[in-house]
């Protein structure tokens, strides 16, 4: 347990800085409010008017967040391979020769049905 005790405590520090950090801001920074900081933030076009609750998004929107969540993670799990590259010697360059693969694959197959296309 007393290996845990600096990963604890650069947590607790953590913590500690990160709500000091908020309430100081809080008290200490300006407030001086007005139209264009309380408006919504839509990168610099103006807000069109919405319906009350809110707006639709394109499922087109979805779907490219999602894709950009998979092929983000899958790029991730390049990582502990290049670290591990010479250990692993060539099982690790035949393992990631099949991942690229299969990636490359749904890569095609995504843009083959036209997921990449914003119209």
């Amino acid at each position: 347990m007393e290996l845990y005790y600096p990963v604890l405590a650069l947590a607790a520090l953590a913590f500690l800085f990160a709500a000091g950090s908020v309430a100081m801001s809080s008290q200490v920074g300006p407030k001086r409010y007005n139209r264009a900081k309380l408006d919504s933030y839509e990168c610099g076009i103006e807000p069109t008017p919405q319906p009350v609750g809110g707006g639709r998004f394109p499922v087109k929107y979805y779907i490219t967040a999602m894709l950009f969540i998979v092929f983000d993670i899958e790029i991730i799990f390049l990582y502990p391979w290049a670290v591990h590259f010479d250990a692993m010697e060539w099982f690790g360059l035949a393992e990631m020769v099949v991942f690229i693969l299969t990636v490359f694959v749904a890569y095609a197959y995504v843009w083959r049905r036209g997921g990449l296309d914003w119209d």
